[in-house]
Order: C-alpha cells, then structure tokens, then sequence
C-alpha cells in the first residue's frame, strides 16, 4: 500500500494509535501544550472573547475543536469563559468534531465531570456534518496527523510488511512537492479536501491551528515515531517498525505554506502565522498569568508560571510550535 494509506491505517485503523484513549503528558508518549497547561486553552478563550467584542463572533457562536482526544482543551477554554464572561456560557455552543465513539465517550464523561449539565457538548463524526451560522474552530497538533507520502529521487513510497520501498510514480504528488521545492521528505494529503469540508460548514468563522513546522517545506524527511518520550527517526535501522506500528504516535513537520495554499484555494483568507510564544503573548497570556498573580498566593502562582513558560520560551515549545490564522468572512 501506498504510505499515506499505511500511516493513516497506523493511526486510524482497526485498533489504530489514536482510536482508543491514549495518555498524553508523563504518563503518556508525547507531551503538548494542552497537556502542560490550562492557560493555553484560557488563552484562546480570552481570544474568543475579543472576537466577540470586535463583533467578529456573535454571542450565540459555535465554539468547535477538532481532534479533541479527552477534551482537556475545549474544556479549558470553557472553564475560562466562565471566569472572564460566565454570561457567555448560556449562549454559546460547545462542538467536537471527533469520528471515533469511544473517544466521544471520553469528552462527554470529563465535560460531565467537569461542569454538570451547565454545559452542553455536542459531537459530530465530520465537519461535513456540521452547519452553522458562525463560528470559532480550534485544533492543536491535527496537521501533522494527516497521512503523508514520503518522496525520493523522483518517487513515492509503498510498504509491504512494514518495508518501505520508493518504487511508485505519482504525477499530482510530484506537482505539488515542485510546488514547494522539495526534491525529498513528507508531502500530506488531504489538507485541501480538510479546508473545503470547514469552508462549507459555516458562513463566517475563524481557525486557529497550533502546531509544529515552518512556511516553507524542510529539505530532509522529518517523520518520526514517539513511543514513551522517546523519539526514534523512522528511517532508523535499530527500530522495528513492525513492532511500533500501531503502538506508538508518527508524525511528521507540518508545510504551513501548503496548509495556507489549501485554505486559500477552499475560498478562506490567510491571517497570519506566529510562532507560538507570539501568538500567546498577543493574545494575552501574559494578562491572564497577572490576574491570577493578584487572586492567589505566591505558590500556586510560580508553578504556574513555570508551566506557562513552557509554553512561551524559545528554547521549549513556543519558537518549535507555529499558530495558523485561518478567516471566512
């Protein structure tokens, strides 16, 4: 089978990586920037907050993150907005778009948990599904997730029990990697079939996407497993690759050109992209951490802080992880 067929079968298949609940953070393969702090999430809130001053969202807005895994961040961003403006929450709708049922369950259980029948949560399988009049889309690490074909010397990559060979010629993939100057590495699919879904699902919206990579494609292939907080290259000959299948997240970095170009050409308008410790600061993550300096002692402030600082300092996650600012007006 091709390689994208292969990496979406590793992800997504019968008992695929991400079909069950996976831990995320110390316990888990990966961290990210929703497993190190709830003021990633409360950020975004304060950034929905703006949107509605501005206008740009209306009150009765769809709030919608896609790939929700357990729902921590949705849920964060919730928890904020009834701390900055609890009026919003009889408003506004709270959507996970997410295709797997066992997955649902989860995000149903913690929003329960964690705020009663305050809030209520509703699931679709797809952004085909969902229509709406306006609304606000969030998702964190979901570009890198999508199956990829790997190019070499002019060729695509199959695999055949867990071997990878570059034996298979493909026109529009080799269009698109002379589009974006590579000669080798990851070329994603199905991010313009992605933009076209969430272009048609809502008359007025904004996405924002955190994830890592760069505008411009990297020259080299930089697919990768993790498997408890270890990272093995893929292309690594100590690794059992059939042994990891399945068993562990692959990933790759994201073409933020080519995310763009996708939403460009789906009739969306590019906003901007940042790097992570950028945009958090401008949207007010800062403010949020001198409020909370104000309304609780010391100690639970500095550990705070360190978490946020995780997520803002160059040399962690915020010059690694980029922000893509996606609008439909």
């Amino acid at each position: 089978m091709r390689f994208s067929e292969y990496m979406n079968e590793w992800l997504y298949g019968k008992d695929g990586y991400y079909t069950n609940y996976k831990q995320i953070g110390k316990e888990g393969d990966f961290y990210t920037s929703v497993s190190t702090s709830k003021f990633f999430g409360g950020t975004i809130a304060k950034h929905i907050l703006s949107l509605i001053e501005d206008g740009f969202l209306q009150r009765d807005a769809v709030i919608c993150e896609i790939g929700a895994h357990h729902g921590y961040f949705l849920a964060d961003v919730v928890e904020f907005i009834y701390t900055l403006y609890p009026e919003l929450l009889e408003s506004l709708q709270f959507v996970i778009i997410e295709r797997f049922d066992a997955l649902q369950e989860r995000q149903r259980a913690y929003f329960k948990e964690s705020f009663g029948d305050v809030v209520s949560l509703t699931h679709y399988k797809s952004l085909g599904e969902l229509r709406c009049e306006n609304a606000f889309f969030i998702a964190n690490e979901i570009f890198d997730a999508f199956g990829c074909e790997l190019l070499y010397d002019g060729k695509i990559a199959s695999v055949t029990n867990g071997k990878v060979e570059f034996d298979t010629v493909d026109e529009k993939i080799l269009q698109k990697a002379a589009k974006y100057h590579k000669d080798k590495g990851e070329i994603a699919v199905g991010y313009e079939e992605f933009a076209k879904e969430m272009y048609g699902s809502c008359k007025k919206f904004e996405f924002v996407s955190f994830d890592y990579g760069e505008m411009k494609a990297r020259p080299d292939f930089s697919l990768r497993i993790y498997k408890d907080h270890e990272v093995f290259p893929f292309f690594d000959e100590k690794i059992d690759i059939k042994e990891l299948f399945k068993n562990s997240d692959i990933t790759y970095d994201v073409t933020f050109e080519h995310v763009k170009d996708a939403f460009v050409e789906a009739g969306c308008e590019f906003v901007a992209l940042k790097a992570q410790m950028t945009a958090l600061v401008d949207m007010g993550i800062l403010e949020l951490l001198e409020m909370l300096r104000i309304n609780v002692d010391e100690k639970i402030y500095e550990q705070e802080l360190q978490k946020v600082k995780m997520l803002i300092m160059p040399n962690l996650l915020g010059e690694r992880f980029k922000m893509i600012r996606i609008r439909k007006s």
